[in-house]
C-alpha cells in the first residue's frame, strides 16, 4: 500500500481539505438520484458532457473540480480524507497515477462497464478498478522562429543538449504531468538513470515554470527556444495563430516513445450513489465521449480502436506511445517526488 496515512506521499493540504469538507458537508442533496463526481478535467470540457448525461437520463450530477495550485493530487488527498465516509461517487482524473495511487490504498470500487472489452489491456485495470480513455500526449513545443526545421529538437534529452543552455523550459516537475512523466521516468529507466538525466537537465539550466501553460506560452511568446508540455496546451497557442509546432519526442528507431497520460474513471468504494456512479462510468467511457473529448479544443486522443486522433495534432504515421507501467510508476511516485523536491523545490 502507497499511503500509510492521510498525507502519507501528498503535500499537507489535509487541513484544508478538512476545512472544506466540513463547510460543504451536508450541501450536496437532491430531490432525485443524482452522481457526485470529482473531476480533474477542465470545466470547460468535462461540464458538457455531464450536463448532457443528466439531461439524458433525469441523474443530477454535482461535480467538484480541482484548482490550479493543487492540481490532482488536492482531488485524491480529498478523497483519501474522506475515505472513513466517502462523499464522492465518480473520480474522473486526468493524471492516472493518482489514481492508481488511491487503488492501491484500497479506495476504489471494482466494476467492468460493458464497453471495457474494447479499450486495449493497458487501459484498465486488470482488478477491474479503473479504466483509462482519451489521452494527452507529453511533447516539446517549438518556436519556429528560434529553432531550425533542418535541425528540431527529436527527443526529451535534447532539453538537455548544451547548445540550448537556458534557453529551453519545463513545468516544475512536483505536480500535474510533469511529475507523472517524471514517475514513469524512474519507473522505465531506474532510479540512477533518471536521476541523471534531471542532474543534467538542471546543469543545463533548464527554465523551470509553474505549469504546462506558462512553458507552451513562453516558448509562444519566443522566450523559450523549446519546452515540453502538454498537447493540450500546445494546441491552444497554435489556436492563436502562435509560431509554434509540436515535435513527438523519441519516435525514431529504439526510441523511448513519446508518453500519453489518459483521463481515468474510478468508482470510489462506498459512495453515496454507487447504482448512479455505474450509470455514469458506463456513459462516460464510450466511443461517443471520446469523440467529443478529441474534436474539443484540448483535442484529446481517443483509446478506442475505432476512433482517430485530431488532424490538427499532427500525429506522425507509425506513431510509438511510450511503452510504460503505470503501475510500477506509481510505486515511484515518492523516490521520484524526493528527488525532485531536492533538485528543483528551491532556486526556482
Amino acid at each position: 500500500m502507497i499511503f500509510s496515512g492521510p498525507a502519507a506521499g501528498l503535500p499537507q493540504w489535509g487541513a484544508i481539505v478538512a476545512a472544506a469538507c466540513l463547510l460543504t458537508a451536508g450541501c450536496w442533496s437532491a430531490s432525485g438520484p443524482m452522481v457526485i463526481v470529482y473531476t480533474a478535467l477542465d470545466s470547460e470540457f468535462s461540464e458538457p458532457i455531464l450536463e448532457e448525461f443528466a439531461a439524458r437520463t433525469g441523474i443530477a450530477t454535482e461535480t467538484k473540480f480541482d484548482v490550479e495550485s493543487t492540481k490532482t493530487v488536492g482531488l485524491a488527498e480529498a478523497i483519501l480524507f474522506e475515505s472513513q465516509r466517502p462523499r464522492c461517487d465518480v473520480f474522473w482524473n486526468n493524471e492516472i497515477l493518482h489514481t492508481l495511487r488511491l487503488e492501491q490504498a484500497g479506495l476504489l470500487e471494482r466494476y467492468e462497464p460493458p464497453a471495457a472489452k474494447d479499450y486495449p489491456v493497458w487501459a484498465r485495470s486488470p482488478e477491474g478498478t479503473w479504466h483509462a480513455f482519451a489521452a494527452r500526449a507529453r511533447v516539446l513545443l517549438v518556436n519556429t522562429k528560434l529553432v531550425s526545421q533542418r535541425d528540431p529538437p527529436r527527443s526529451i534529452h535534447d532539453l538537455a543538449d548544451p547548445r540550448w543552455r537556458g534557453r529551453v523550459g519545463m513545468a516544475k516537475p512536483l505536480f500535474g504531468t510533469t511529475a507523472t512523466h517524471a514517475a514513469c521516468l524512474f519507473a522505465a529507466w531506474g532510479d540512477q538513470k533518471a536521476e541523471a538525466f534531471f542532474a543534467r537537465l538542471k546543469a543545463n539550466d533548464i527554465q523551470i515554470r509553474s505549469g504546462n501553460k506558462q512553458v507552451a506560452e513562453d516558448v509562444a511568446g519566443g522566450r523559450l527556444a523549446f519546452g515540453l508540455t502538454d498537447t493540450d496546451d500546445a494546441l491552444a497557442e497554435i489556436a492563436k495563430g502562435m509560431p509554434v509546432a509540436i515535435v513527438y519526442p523519441d519516435q525514431g528507431e529504439g526510441g523511448l516513445g513519446t508518453l500519453l497520460i489518459p483521463n481515468t474513471l474510478a468508482i470510489i468504494k462506498g459512495g453515496p450513489h454507487p447504482d448512479e456512479a455505474r450509470r455514469l462510468v458506463d456513459d462516460l467511457l464510450s466511443p461517443e465521449v471520446e469523440a467529443k473529448l478529441a474534436a474539443c479544443p484540448s483535442g484529446q486522443i481517443p483509446l478506442h480502436p475505432k476512433l482517430k486522433a485530431p488532424e490538427r495534432l499532427g500525429l506522425p504515421a507509425g506513431f510509438r506511445p511510450m511503452t510504460i507501467d503505470f503501475r510500477a510508476a506509481a510505486e515511484q511516485w515518492d523516490t521520484a517526488a524526493r528527488y525532485l523536491r531536492d533538485q528543483f523545490a528551491r532556486g526556482h
